[in-house]
Parts: C-alpha cells; structure tokens; sequence
C-alpha cells in the first residue's frame, strides 16, 4: 500500500498568504488571506512579518480542523538569499540564515515561504523543502552587464508560476518545453515577464529591484536621475519599500487591493483609467522587449497571475502584442502543486533534492575584466 504523505505547501505574496493540505497528490484544500498594504506596512521589514503570517497560517488549519503534528513535510516558497539552480532544495539552517538576512540583495514576501516552512519544521520536528525560488539563476550570458562596472542584473523574480506554466502549455501543445519559445507575463500584486527559451529562464523583469512594469505594490522602471531627486526629500528605505511593498497602486491609491482600483476603472473615474491603463501599456512594452530577447520566434505569450481575472487586460495585451504571437490565459497560478508534487517525488526517492550550497550560480565573466 502506498504510503500517504500530508504536506502543507505555504505561499506568502506581496498581498496574501496561501496555503495548502495535500495528501500525496490529492489537495485536501487551499485557503488565502489578502493582507492589504495598509495592514503589511505596519511591519518596517518584511522579516517582521513571520510572526503575523504564522498566526494567520495557524488560524487557516484550525478552521479546516489540521492539526500542525498530522503534517509530513513542510514546503515553503522562497527567495533573497544566494541565487540557485532551478529545482527542488532542503531547507537548512544556512539556507534560513542567508534568506532573513536577504544576501541575494532582494526583499519580497516570497523570502517568507522559506522561513515559515522551517519555523515549523523546526517546532514540529519535520523537514522543510522550497523550489523554484525568486532567485532562480537560468540567465544567458546578455542578460546580466549592465553599464555600470562590477554591477550586475541578479535574477529576482517569478519563477515558480512562469514555469509552471510554461511546462503546462508545452504539454498542452503536445511539444518538449526543451523545443518551445515562451514569454510569460505574471501580473499580481507584482508584475514580471520572462524569457523561457528551451525550459530555461533566460532573461527577464526583476519586478521587486524597481524594473518592468509597475504593479499594485511595486514602482517599476523609474528614470535613474528623477529617482536621485526624489532620495533628496525621502530615506534609501523608503524607496526600498516601495521597490517591492509600497509603489505602484498603494503610492497611488493608498491600497494594494485590484478590485478596489478596478471598480474605480468601471466608475470611469478619469484617475484610476489611467493608472490601470498605463499598468498594461507598461506590461505590453516588458512583452515587447521580451519577444526580441527570442528574435520574434515566440510560440506564445502566456498570461497568469492573479489579476488575470479581469478582462481588460487580456484584450488591451492582445490589442498591442497579439500580433507577436498567440496569446493564451492561464487564470491564477499553479504554484501549489508545482511545489506539492516534485517534493512528492523526493520524499518517494524518485528524485533528490539538492543542499544550498550558499554561493551563486553565477560566479562572473571568467577572464574578462567587467
């Protein structure tokens, strides 16, 4: 008989806390709180955090009568510390360490996955795991000078939903991923699009470092000198905020709540028209840039990410890049059981999964003094 193993799979965004029971394959429920900026802000690190988003954990499996001790293994997304190789990781004291004290450089919500996974292992004696964190390291060798000697583009951000879509549309077009060519927009409480060429993740937006689009939490691209003038009036930490909690819509807004901000949209409030309606503008120019990374050979475009529930922005992308390739929707995310299932395999001894080896995967440009 084959043995059960109970999982909870834990997924902190920008905006909410996720999570989910799975016995093996069989996903008992998922549950999510939205934790509207307001609500986040009052922690000044988001390492402050854990506390509250362990409660709130806590609180979701009483409801649905988990016990914390019937559970097997504990998943975590992750993130902020040193980049990594796409892939299954156990997480370690080293992995936690270098993770809360953000060595990577980057400070999203998702470095919380990681530390709440191994608070509780460590309460409950389980072993922890994360996968595909935002610090994934699969750049090509284009993708990381930058004009500034000795600073480089570090990967950060959405990994775990990209690719898990991206091997969902290989499958579905019936073609190895290691044959297929996709850009793939996530568009949440943050926003970032990606190169996959041939399964690996090329190039794209680092959304929580100030590039791309702007988002419900985040500033986007920001002209380097208008930047230096606003440092003049505001502290480095406040525009750390804003790089990855505080920009975008909760700048604008006050909130970091779509629904909020979209409901204004169908007022025809003349403010809020144009703050969304730039969010896709600047979406479409990322998708843009994207399609010339893959020389235009682009087998689809693919949507995902929670904000996909409305309407308007597939049709204003399609309006501007339909023309580079088919566009296909894929509502929400896939990221419970993208983090469920390959852990199943390691815990089966049908795959390993790898020790953080706390340096980054990419180690420079060799002899080549840059």
């Amino acid at each position: 008989m084959e043995k059960t193993f109970r999982l909870l799979v834990i997924n902190p965004g920008s905006t909410s806390t996720k999570i989910s029971i799975f016995d093996n394959e069989k996903e008992l429920f998922e549950k999510s709180r939205f934790h509207d900026a307001p609500v986040l802000l009052q922690f000044p690190h988001v390492n402050g955090q854990v506390p509250f988003r362990y409660q709130v954990i806590l609180e979701m499996l009483e409801e649905e009568g988990i016990a914390p001790e019937t559970i097997d293994v504990f998943v975590g997304r992750g993130g902020s510390a040193c980049t990594q190789p796409g892939g299954v990781t156990k997480i370690d004291q080293k992995l936690y360490d270098d993770t809360e004290a953000a060595v990577g450089g980057s400070e999203h919500a998702a470095k919380l996955g990681v530390m709440l996974a191994w608070r509780f292992a460590q309460n409950y004696n389980r072993p922890a795991y994360t996968l595909n964190p935002t610090n994934v390291d699969e750049y090509c060798e284009l993708a990381r000078l930058t004009g500034i000697r000795g600073l480089y583009r570090t990967p950060h951000s959405h990994v775990l939903n990209p690719k898990a879509v991206a091997e969902a549309h290989a499958e579905a077009l019936g073609r190895p991923i290691e044959e297929c060519n996709f850009i793939v927009a996530h568009i949440d409480g943050g926003v970032t699009v990606s190169v996959h060429h041939h399964g690996k993740m090329i190039d794209g937006t680092m959304g929580a470092d100030g590039e791309g689009p702007f988002a419900p939490t985040r500033i986007g691209s920001v002209p380097v000198l208008e930047l230096l003038d606003y440092l003049e009036t505001h502290s480095m930490d406040d525009v750390r905020r804003m790089c990855s909690r505080s920009g975008g819509f909760v700048s604008l807004f006050g909130t970091s709540n779509s629904d909020t901000v979209h409901a204004l949209v169908e007022q025809g409030d003349r403010k809020a028209v144009l703050v969304w309606n730039t969010m896709i503008y600047q979406i479409c120019k990322s998708i843009g840039a994207m399609s010339a990374v893959l020389c235009g050979k682009v087998d689809a475009i693919l949507l995902t990410g929670g904000l996909m529930r409305f309407d308007d922005i597939t049709e204003g992308i399609k309006e501007r890049c339909g023309w580079i390739a088919p566009i296909v929707v894929y509502p929400g995310e896939m990221e419970q059981e993208a983090m469920a299932f390959p852990v199943l395999k390691v815990l089966r001894g049908q795959a390993s999964a790898m020790t953080y080896s706390g340096k980054n995967v990419w180690q420079g440009f060799g002899d080549i003094d840059l």
